[in-house]
This record gives C-alpha cells, structure tokens and sequence, in this order.
C-alpha cells in the first residue's frame, strides 16, 4: 500500500498536522510519513505530548512506527488492525489529555467493538481544547453525525502541574451522518461557569461577578466549582454561548499576578467577539469539525457550515484531509466577511 508522505512544516507547521495524520492513517489503514514535523515551532520535532499520541494510535491499530522517539522530526505510522477495548494512556504531567483524546477518538468510531479510554494528563491548559470544550461544544456535534461518546472528568489537571483524568467510552459506529451549522438557532442560552482549584473561592465569585455586571445575566447562569481533585492549583472562567444547535465556549485562566476582574473582562471580550460575528461555529469548533465531517463526506454523506475567516490551522487541516480521503472541501467567502464551508 502507498504511504501517504506529510511535510510537518507545511502550513501552521505545528502539532496539528501530527494528530490529524494519525488520526486519518488508523482510520483509512493507509500508512503515512511525516516529516519536517512541527517544522514551524521554534522548538522542532515530537515532544512528549505528541508521542503519548503516536503511542495511543499505535496500540488501538497495532501500527508499525519507525522514529516514535523525543525529538524526532520524521516519523513513519502502518497500522495494521484496529481494535476497540480497554486502554490506558499516560500524557505525562500537564501534556493535554483532551489532544490524545482527540487522536484516537475517530478511529475507534470505527474499531470493531466498544472501547472505554482512561487518559491521564492536563484537562486545562491555555494552548489545547479545555475538557469543557470537548464534552459541551464538540461531542454534542459529533453525536448529530451518529458519533456515540461518553465523556467523564475523574480529577482536574491544571497547568502546569496536571495530574487529571478522564474516561472516554466510545461505541463504534458504521458510518458518521453529514452536518449542517450555517446559522445559530433560537436565542441566547448564556452560561457562565468559574473553577477554582486550591485557591479561594472568591477568586471565581469575582469572576462571576464582573461578568454578570456588565451583561446583565442572571445569577441562576453563574456557576463557581471548588475543585476537590485536582493535581495543582489552578483557576478556569468559561462563558458558554448556548444556542440551540450548538454552543461555542470561550475561556480564560487565571495567573499568578493576574487579578481575577481582568480575566473576567478578557473572556467576555472574546465572548462578545464571537456573538457580534453572527456566525455559528467558532475558529476552534471549525477546526475540530472539519475531521468528522470529512470521514463522513468519505462516505457520501455531505456537511456544511459557516465560520469566521479559517485560521492557517484550519487550512493546514484541510489540505491533510484531503490527502488521506476522496473528498472536496470548497471554501466560500460571504459578504458579510464570514466563510461557508462545504465538505463533500
């Protein structure tokens, strides 16, 4: 079988590229090489992060690897076959749990049996998909498209100390159903969620409280969380902009140094950000979705949505996907600035 050759510097030229390629590679058995990887970081190659990836896909499609090493900047996957059951992987301190979880997820869609995933590492961490992002935004999508998962949050892993949990259950499915988000239905279902993990609670009442003076909000949409069980202090405000066909969540950490309002204001900037774009999915969910939408396009079933201009990320995306499958991604831009995306 051809193997499919990928220049990890192409495009962002970070990790991206390494997690959709073997994401795609377990799921199509098609052998891919990649090399230059993560050519446009400043620090090259896989880091440990990316192997706890490599390692996740080699043991659910029993691959072959050449170059699965620290640093490497060329790395060659064969997976053989895939197999659903139950697996452990360990990221190691706060490496994202969520990004192996996101790896291997759409190959076990289509593994032979259930599967039940425990990954430990960083469940929040300011440069990957928070667990609240994951469970609320993109699995309530995915399940639409036929993708049947169950996701749990053990411990809390906050950067940079880590030390979270969670378990995934996955059910295989035959085929993933097309998606159509080109506009947001019904009205606004704001909810605004704060974590506080070995710090005071105030901290996230603070939060809450600037958020809700400057929108309005009622204090039934407010939520503050004092974390139990968690690997290290940490501090998390989320605002989830519910619709009802989706939700996008913005988020804000909190830093030493950083007083709680400032976070506060910074999120909901970027909130507000979103709301007065008028478009429906968010740069972040247009990057997760354009994976499953392009497995079911591989199957004739079509998706489309609409999204603020696509981020180089998303590009890069594209142009990996439609490497490993037989789909066409068109991109349209709109007058009021927005982009259609067609997958089919």
């Amino acid at each position: 079988m051809k193997t499919i050759m990928i220049d990890g510097s192409e495009g962002e030229g970070g990790g991206q590229i390494v997690r959709s390629s073997l994401a795609l590679a377990a799921v199509t058995g098609v052998p891919v090489k990649l090399v230059n990887i993560r050519g446009g970081r400043k620090k090259p190659g896989l880091l440990r992060q990316h192997l706890a990836g490599v390692k996740a896909i080699t043991t659910i499609s029993h691959a072959e690897t050449d170059g699965a090493e620290l640093g490497s900047r060329c790395l060659t996957v064969s997976p053989k076959t895939l197999c659903g059951g139950e697996y452990t992987f360990e990221v190691g301190s706060a490496g994202s749990a969520i990004l192996v979880a996101q790896t291997i997820l759409p190959a076990l869609l289509f593994a032979d049996k259930e599967s039940t995933v425990t990954i430990h590492g960083g469940t929040h961490a300011a440069w990957a998909p928070p667990y609240d992002f994951f469970a609320r935004c993109y699995l309530p999508l995915l399940e639409r498209m036929n993708g049947k998962v169950e996701v749990s949050i053990e411990s809390y892993g906050f950067y940079p100390a880590g030390g979270g949990k969670i378990v995934m259950r996955v059910q295989p499915s035959s085929s993933l159903n097309g998606l159509s988000l080109m506009e947001r239905q019904g009205g606004l279902q704001p909810r605004v969620h704060a974590l506080v993990a070995k710090i005071p609670g105030s901290v996230g009442e603070r939060e809450c409280h600037v958020i809700r003076r400057k929108t309005g909000w009622d204090e039934s949409v407010c939520e503050v969380s004092r974390i139990s069980q968690s690997g290290g202090p940490g501090n998390v405000v989320m605002i989830e902009c519910g619709f009802d066909n989706l939700a996008e969540l913005v988020i804000g950490f909190g830093k030493v140094g950083v007083r709680a309002e400032h976070v506060a204001r910074s999120v909901l900037r970027d909130a507000r950000a979103y709301l007065a774009s008028d478009v429906p999915v968010g740069p972040f969910l247009a990057d997760q979705l354009l994976l499953p939408m392009g497995l079911a396009a591989d199957a004739g079933q079509s998706s489309e949505f609409r999204t603020s201009p696509l981020s180089q990320h998303s590009l890069t995306h594209i142009d990996v996907l439609q490497r490993f499958l037989n789909i066409d991604i068109r991109c349209c831009e709109n007058e009021d600035g927005s982009v259609s995306v067609c997958v089919g």
